[in-house]
């Protein structure tokens, strides 16, 4: 059976997802019960899983309320067990779980976090990237180190260029201002953003995104194209370099 995917809005600027598949209803990361309680509520279903991708409370806060009401089992990073509440099933890069469409595998994803994970769904085209790899963006690097989340988004960018990546905010509009500094000569990029703009102008959600298309105009999956590297006056320098550059100017952006 096909997987069902629902974008929920949480909190101001959060996105949670509910994918209904061969092993029930799975909910990744759990920022607001009330939204994702509607959610549920208005098509009848339960919820049986929640997936967590790392230990920040916009992605862990409605772990017990969600577990009290429906009994989910929840699974999460081993390396961040410690730091989260209420996990029943420890999980690191490798570990699989579900069957059929909604068979999914662990990605090690650090940089954000030291533990943050990622779920990757190869059957039905998704994955699940939180804080790591964004639309137009990457998440800001708290524990980790440049190298590492370089290492982190190359992993991401390794899959099937027509996965859908679904990750755990809607920053495309800020992300897609930065992005025109960084690869103003890109009409790929040019292009997106204007369909970004016109989208929130509706207030339609930017996520998910298309990784072929983060591969065309995210400036952080682009460190290693010659284009970009010329246009920041960087040619030749070793892509991990170049996106330490291009991280420490988001930041300051």
């Amino acid at each position: 059976m096909p997987v069902d995917i629902v974008t929920i809005p949480c909190l101001s600027d959060n996105y949670a997802y509910l994918l209904k598949g061969p092993d029930g209803v799975v909910l990744i990361d759990a920022p607001e019960a009330a939204p994702i309680q509607q959610a549920l509520a208005v098509r009848g279903w339960g919820l049986d899983t929640i997936l967590i991708t790392h230990h920040h409370h916009d992605h862990v806060g409605a772990i017990a309320a969600l577990k009290a009401e429906f009994g989910a089992t929840v699974i999460g990073p081993r390396a961040e067990a410690a730091k989260i509440e209420g996990l029943d099933q420890l999980v690191a890069g490798g570990d699989q779980g579900g069957s059929g469409a909604g068979a999914w595998q662990v990605l090690d994803v650090p940089g954000h976090t030291l533990g943050h994970v990622a779920f990757h769904f190869p059957g039905a085209h998704a994955v699940f990237t939180a804080d790591s790899l964004m639309a137009l963006g990457c998440g800001r690097i708290f524990e980790g180190t440049p190298p590492m989340m370089y290492q982190s988004l190359c992993t991401l960018a390794g899959l099937p260029p027509e996965t859908m990546v679904y990750s755990g905010h809607e920053y495309t509009q800020a992300n897609a201002s930065f992005a025109a500094t960084i690869d103003p000569d890109n009409p790929a990029l040019q292009a997106r953003i204007a369909r970004i703009t016109a989208a929130r102008a509706r207030n339609l959600p930017t996520v998910p995104s298309l990784l072929s298309e983060e591969l065309a105009t995210n400036p952080f999956l682009r460190a290693d194209q010659p284009d970009l590297q010329a246009t920041l006056g960087m040619a030749g320098t070793p892509a991990a370099d170049v996106f330490a550059h291009v991280r420490a100017l988001k930041d300051k952006f």
